[in-house]
């Protein structure tokens, strides 16, 4: 991380100090329009001159209050920069991708799009265990995107009083996709465009379900299960289980009715509830390399559900390919498709 100058550490020191101050104000303010929904935020080319602006984005760590249309953009969490740079606006800075990543810190689509556009690169930086605030200052920011992450309220209130924050709308890391990239375009002003990508994503989607009709009606689960002895269950509302969905395959009933467990966006159970997976036709699960996958192989409980004796098991040791398909955004999906669908069909052909 570069080193502030002294200056610039105390113009952090001072921003800390008043954050809340800063953050209170910008919850304050109100939008004109009367209206924080989406689809009633006009989109177009030029937000400024459409009337876009100034608009005001709800979450539930507080209110984002953008009064034109943003020109140094940061993006946190999940999914917000790939969905900016569709929209046409490249991020100057971007939460590290530091698992899944390029040996820079980029996702392989981010990557491809940013120079197929001819743009420059964004600057990354560190959000574990903390943000890199000084990071985030140094990059000034005049809007910060975190629809899909897990900031705390201390973190929105800091980064509100660099830039206006917008955050997640329920809880944390539990915004849904289509619902984080219409988020997006109102921060952005452009809310038409934004419902035209979750067209295009579902459209896609619809393709590759209607190519393979063999998906339809087959029961899966989606189990992060990468710690001897552990076992949770992602629940619908993930972009892992709704990808899935979408291809036609639907939620073990059994998986389904887990209620999720608090603070977590899955259900946790342990590796003891494996017969929950009994009549799961293809089981889906990710791990951080071969030997992470052939260590929990090896476990008896596991080693006996029937998905994985029979082969309809597809167990994600590429990092790149686990984090395209956790993501349901307008970059990742055409990316994840290419190589998720072929292990599908090859699993669902075990299938008996």
């Amino acid at each position: 991380m570069t080193r502030l100058t002294r200056s610039r550490s105390i113009a952090l020191a001072a921003l800390l100090a008043t954050g809340l101050g800063l953050g209170g104000l910008t919850a304050c303010s109100a939008d004109p329009s009367g209206s924080s929904d989406p689809a009633e935020t006009p989109g177009s080319a030029d937000p400024a001159a459409s009337g876009a602006f100034p608009v005001t984005v709800e979450s539930s760590l507080g209110d984002a209050v953008i009064e034109a249309a943003p020109q140094r953009v940061v993006t946190i969490g999940w999914g917000s920069a790939d969905t900016a740079i569709a929209l046409g606006v490249t991020p100057v800075g971007m939460e590290e991708a530091v698992w899944g990543g390029d040996g820079d810190g980029y996702f392989p689509w981010v990557r491809e799009a940013i120079e197929e556009n001819g743009a420059e690169l964004p600057q990354t930086f560190t959000v574990s265990p903390e943000v890199d605030v000084e990071a985030v200052l140094e990059l000034e920011p005049d809007l910060i995107l975190a629809p899909q992450s897990g900031i705390s309220q201390d973190d929105f209130d800091t980064l509100s009083a660099i830039a206006p924050t917008v955050a997640y709308p329920g809880e944390p890391w539990r915004t849904a996709w289509d619902e984080q990239i219409a988020i997006i375009g109102q921060a952005l002003g452009k809310g038409e465009e934004a419902a035209g990508l979750v067209d295009e994503i579902d459209a896609q989607l619809a393709e590759a379900a209607a190519q393979n009709p063999e998906f339809a009606g087959l029961s899966f689960a989606y189990v992060y299960t990468a710690e001897p002895g552990s076992l949770s269950l992602y629940q619908q509302g993930d972009p892992r289980v709704d990808l899935i969905s979408a291809l036609g395959l639907v939620e073990d009933p059994a998986v389904a009715a887990v209620p999720i467990t608090a603070g977590t966006f899955a259900s946790t159970v342990g590796l003891e509830r494996a017969d929950l997976l009994d009549d799961v036709d293809v089981l889906f699960a990710w791990y951080n390399d071969q030997a992470n996958a052939d260590q929990i192989a090896a476990q008896p409980l596991f080693a006996q559900v029937p998905a994985v004796v029979r082969g309809s098991y597809i167990p994600v040791v590429d990092n790149q390919l686990a984090m395209a398909s956790s993501l349901l955004t307008p970059l990742s999906v055409p990316w994840a498709l290419d190589s998720y669908v072929p292990l599908i069909a090859d699993a669902a052909e075990r299938v008996q």
